[in-house]
């Protein structure tokens, strides 16, 4: 199995053979998922999980699956607002982020959303246990009016390649990710500004917003953080390619 794994270009093959060996249910299943892997399908989804902050977050096909870069940003949310009782996990995509944030906080009140269906079904596997709801629609329309001015805590892993790089992406995510999930618009930062302008009408007194980005769309993020009136910060991980973009608001 791992022979297959490696001739197929799989740099992790012993370890991504033990992922499979103790994700199959069945002899049978085995033979099957080898030769989904080796046919390109990102090992997440053969196996139907990603590990995410010590958190195994159910994935499917047709779902972003979850950077463990973005952890950073869950940290920093936990390090903002450790207090936090109130969630919202925007553009959630399976979920991981709004999940690991209410794991970490303790009881809190979290709310999902995202455009995506498919995506929806699948968060809502992965709130279910921690209480949370799930919202299908775009961006702040999907979530229910009670909660204007109550966010403490606004997560937004926003799409931010921009259209004409989505090409050059790894196979990976550009053959098995939806491009909702990827297309951030001609310079990347579409959505993430339409997230930065709505935000303060959401979030509670002091409340924070946090969106991942790129260090070359860092400056223009931070910009459309400042002008929607939020105190801002970059906050880096050079060690994860992290780069978080923190609004607090007034």
């Amino acid at each position: 199995m791992a022979a297959a794994l490696r001739a197929a270009g799989c740099v992790f093959a012993e370890d991504e053979a033990e992922l499979i060996l103790s994700a199959a249910s069945a002899p049978d299943d085995i033979i099957s998922m080898v030769e989904r892997r080796a046919a390109g399908l990102p090992l997440e989804l053969v196996v139907g999980w990603a590990e995410f902050r010590g958190r195994r977050i159910a994935v499917e096909p047709g779902v972003f699956v979850p950077r463990r870069r973005t952890e950073f940003l869950v940290e920093q949310a936990l390090a903002q607002a450790p207090g936090a009782t109130v969630v919202v996990d925007l553009c959630c995509g399976s979920g991981a982020v709004g999940a690991a944030l209410a794991a970490g906080l303790g009881e809190v009140e979290l709310h999902a959303a995202d455009i995506d269906p498919a995506a929806v079904r699948c968060a809502r596997r992965n709130v279910a246990d921690l209480g949370g709801q799930v919202h299908t629609g775009d961006l702040f329309e999907a979530l229910p009016a009670g909660l204007r001015g109550r966010v403490e805590v606004l997560a937004a892993n926003v799409p931010y390649v921009p259209t004409d790089e989505i090409g050059l992406l790894p196979p990976e995510a550009r053959d098995h990710e939806p491009r909702v999930a990827l297309d951030g618009g001609a310079d990347g930062l579409d959505v993430l500004r339409r997230v930065a302008a709505g935000a303060p009408g959401w979030l509670a007194p002091g409340g924070c917003l946090l969106v991942e980005t790129s260090r070359r769309q860092a400056p223009a993020a931070v910009a459309a953080f400042t002008g929607a009136g939020l105190r801002t910060r970059l906050a880096v991980s050079e060690e994860r390619h992290a780069h978080v973009v923190i609004g607090v608001g007034p």
